[in-house]
């Protein structure tokens, strides 16, 4: 079996050497870069399948490489690496392309069934991706290009966003659980991947003002249902 190739990003000398260490004993493949102006030459160099990306680097954060990786492959797993513990933070960390984030210290069985559950998950969010356009109302939807279309105005969607309107999407009209979202998108339904639904929600609801068919409703206690007349 061919194995997991990751871009690990980290300037910390002695946690760089543990993790890489720990990763080739796992039969990953790792290619370390300590310096954001190194990354993405690295990036395009070695082809990932994953980045693992520290946020506070020298040269370039974290947040903006990301945000750069995610403009060059749009389905690239991204992980955040973060000593910062502020909401907004990590907001910020999923708002620049992250799929998902890990505070320091960590260990590495947690680090290795993050890398693990994200490449699942990615994996079975592939095929949907590959749609090529969802009609909703007035707009169109692009999973592939990461697009919400309205006329001529083109509006580019972070790739989280894309994900939970895709579940919306396809549980148009009828009842989609806060559960199943929290489980699809972030892999678990803790209490802040639910307090970042809300927010996501609310940018949706925002995306489709043009259009009063297009609509998503709260179930309290329950979920959503988009509503697309």
């Amino acid at each position: 079996m061919k194995p997991i190739n990751v871009l690990y990003v980290e300037d910390e000398p002695f946690l760089a050497k543990i993790v890489v260490e720990s990763l080739t004993s796992r039969d990953f493949e790792v290619h370390h870069v300590a310096d954001g102006d190194q990354v993405l030459p690295a990036f395009e160099r070695h082809q990932p399948d994953i980045c693992v990306l520290d946020v506070m680097l020298p040269n370039r954060d974290g947040f903006s490489l990301g945000r750069e990786i995610r403009e060059r492959d749009p389905h690239m797993p991204i992980l955040f690496l973060t000593a910062k513990n502020q909401t907004q933070d990590v907001v910020q960390g999923f708002a620049s392309g992250g799929n998902d984030y890990l505070k320091k210290p960590f260990s590495m069985e947690e680090l290795i069934l993050r890398i693990q559950n994200l490449l699942e998950l990615m994996k079975g969010r592939g095929s949907a991706m590959e749609e090529d356009e969802i009609v909703l109302g007035q707009y169109r939807f692009s999973p592939q290009k990461l697009e919400l279309n309205h006329g001529e105005s083109v509006r580019k969607l972070s790739h989280r966003e894309t994900e939970l309107l895709l579940i919306l999407s396809r549980h148009r009209n009828v009842k989609v659980e806060r559960k199943v979202i929290l489980q699809e998108v972030w892999g678990d339904d803790s209490f802040f991947n639910s307090r970042n639904l809300d927010v996501y929600i609310t940018k949706l609801r925002d995306y489709f003002r043009e259009d009063p068919a297009v609509e998503i409703i709260t179930l309290k206690g329950v979920g959503y249902r988009f509503v697309v007349g």
